[in-house]
């Protein structure tokens, strides 16, 4: 009787430490998922391959649009810049793009003037909206996945910001 009592208790203290894992490990998953959130409201933009004339795009919490997009038809990660001339792609992930550096100029960055390499990029895609033929720079100096969403993309749409919702609209 004795191994059948301390047996149970046993197994009843597995079930306690195996309840107190499952708690935890979905915890876990909810906060991060609210973090991304919280740094990248847009992930879930659709990536799709219907063209639409409208992206609503929401600021995250330190005031900046991010949003997946594509370059060339593989996947990217966006940061819309309107102070970029064009858009703005780091080196290494040129190389993994397929990217061909061109012509070097000097540009000037947040971090100062920097040498980058002209480049076209065949098209751009962010959420339905497509465009072909995209002025880009490859920027050695950028050391993150993030591409800079220059004017070079955004020169051909319309801009609307209100209360943390950028709107970008292909012009009819």
């Amino acid at each position: 009787m004795q191994d059948s009592d301390r047996n149970r208790r046993r197994m009843a203290r597995l079930m306690t430490h195996l309840t107190w894992v499952a708690v935890l490990a979905m915890l876990t998953l909810y906060f991060n998922n609210y973090i991304e959130s919280r740094e990248n409201p847009n992930a879930a933009l659709a990536l799709t391959d219907s063209l639409g004339a409208e992206v609503v795009l929401e600021r995250n919490r330190a005031g900046h649009y991010l949003a997946p997009g594509r370059i060339n038809g593989q996947r990217v990660d966006f940061l819309v810049d309107t102070g970029a001339t064009s858009v703005s792609v780091p080196e290494h992930l040129a190389q993994k793009l397929g990217l061909r550096a061109g012509v070097p100029m000097q540009s000037m960055t947040a971090n100062g003037v920097v040498t980058v390499y002209r480049t076209t990029l065949a098209s751009v895609e962010l959420g339905g909206i497509r465009m072909q033929d995209v002025s880009a720079s490859i920027n050695p100096g950028m050391s993150d996945d993030i591409v800079l969403l220059g004017m070079s993309f955004m020169q051909h749409l319309e801009l609307t910001q209100r209360e943390g919702r950028l709107t970008l609209r292909v012009p009819q």
